[in-house]
């Protein structure tokens, strides 16, 4: 078996034990009135539960204990602690997540159950010992500056998955796209002799693509069940966990430069659309002197749909964008004598994008149509301006606002699904 086949069985069974156990998850949270409620800053219309992390966090152990039974992989279990780094670590941030699900924590509380998973990766070898600059060599990190730079590595990719979490899908859907593309880099890699054959970061990433393919018949529009914090914080871990082991650890060869950047600055075009918007939140809430951690109706995806792209229509443009900038970066690696012509197409998606958001008279456009329609009476609505949204019917056995289930109701629940069933 090659390392290609056994990452394909680690992808199946974290995407199967995800899918059964998530039909589970979601009549749990039923019963528990665990779910989240519509509200005038959500984009969702109806109550949905929450908590699909849950299964999330039961398919990656899965994943990892077939994966510990392979053969392929037994250098990579050999008297190590990477894999148990990366199981405990994500129960760590899991566990913030669960805790966040459940009843609202404030934001210092949750960097630090970041940082305690980042210490769990750390201590028990999940880290990055260099990285190399472009032009410039390699930069080895000394042992006393490594905690720092993966705590803030962890912290900087888990909310940048949280913060993309805002319609159904499309968290899923773009960690699906981005980690596929790591785990084919990082074989490659491996190929190439840059990366030793021992390394955990394609196991890794394989598990979280199966994680996400697995939920995501839950969770597409219209979603069924949101996976929460406590699957976002366990996707963005291991995102950030795969980095590191892949872009970290890795060789230039011949001193030949294989791709014109390096490895370590590649997941950042792979995870291009989660930066970027997590980038775009903070210089916007800073300037608007708010938190970074206060929210708002202006990422990415609620400007596409304001530009008016529906809402599966907007999740699909983000994928592609994704997909795109995950092509960009592993095409050269395959025929690197496109490696020149890598800046420019990088120029050429920013112009792009750039125009996508601006786009002028389709925005007056949409902007006229809204108008019009906020100016008809529409029952449901408040007469102080028709903007209070109009709450859908609750599914039996829950209850609006107050009481019991009140408690229940979190801060990110960013998705428009209705609850069926």
């Amino acid at each position: 078996m090659t390392q290609e086949i056994g990452c394909l069985v680690v992808f199946g069974a974290a995407a199967a034990v995800t899918f059964v156990l998530t039909f589970g998850v979601r009549k749990v949270a039923l019963r528990g009135h665990l779910v989240v409620m519509p509200d005038s800053e959500r984009v969702h219309t109806f109550p949905t539960p929450t908590f699909g992390g849950v299964g999330m966090m039961a398919g990656l152990v899965a994943a990892i204990g077939v994966a510990w039974m392979l053969p392929v992989f037994a250098p990579s279990f050999a008297g190590s602690s990477e894999p148990l780094g990366v199981v405990l670590g994500a129960f760590v941030i899991f566990l913030v997540g669960f805790v966040d699900d459940l009843r609202e924590v404030s934001a210092p509380a949750k960097v630090a159950g970041q940082v305690l998973a980042a210490m769990v990766l750390y201590f028990l070898g999940v880290t990055m010992s260099h990285f190399k600059v472009p032009f410039a060599g390699f930069i080895v990190l000394s042992p006393s500056i490594l905690p720092l730079v993966t705590a803030l590595w962890v912290i900087g990719i888990a909310n940048a998955i949280n913060l993309i979490d805002g319609l159904d899908g499309l968290a899923a859907g773009v960690v699906a796209i981005a980690s596929a593309s790591l785990c084919a880099y990082g074989l490659r890699l491996e190929e190439l002799r840059i990366l030793t054959t021992d390394n955990l970061g394609p196991i890794v990433a394989a598990a979280a693509c199966g994680l996400c393919v697995g939920f995501l018949p839950h969770n597409f529009h219209r979603a069924k069940i949101f996976m929460g914090d406590t699957g976002a914080m366990v996707l963005g871990l291991l995102m950030a966990a795969s980095t590191m082991l892949i872009g970290g650890q890795s060789y230039d060869y011949s001193g030949v430069t294989y791709f014109f950047f390096a490895p370590l600055l590649v997941p950042f075009v792979i995870l291009g659309v989660p930066i970027l918007d997590t980038a775009f939140a903070i210089v916007r809430r800073t300037a608007r002197r708010q938190g970074v951690a206060a929210r708002d109706l202006e990422h990415l995806h609620h400007r596409l749909m304001r530009l008016g792209h529906g809402h599966r229509r907007t999740v699909l443009v983000l994928w592609a964008w994704t997909a795109v900038l995950s092509g960009l970066v592993l095409y050269p690696t395959f025929a690197p004598r496109w490696n020149d012509a890598i800046p420019i197409g990088i120029a050429v998606l920013g112009v792009a994008l750039y125009t996508a958001f601006l786009p002028g008279r389709h925005r007056e456009a949409v902007a006229r149509g809204v108008a019009r329609s906020a100016s008809r009476p529409v029952a449901g609505r408040s007469g102080s301006g028709g903007l209070e949204p109009v709450l859908p019917p609750l599914a039996p056995g829950t209850a609006r606002q107050g009481g019991h289930h009140a408690q229940h109701r979190r801060r990110f629940a960013r998705h428009h699904p209705p609850m069926r069933g």
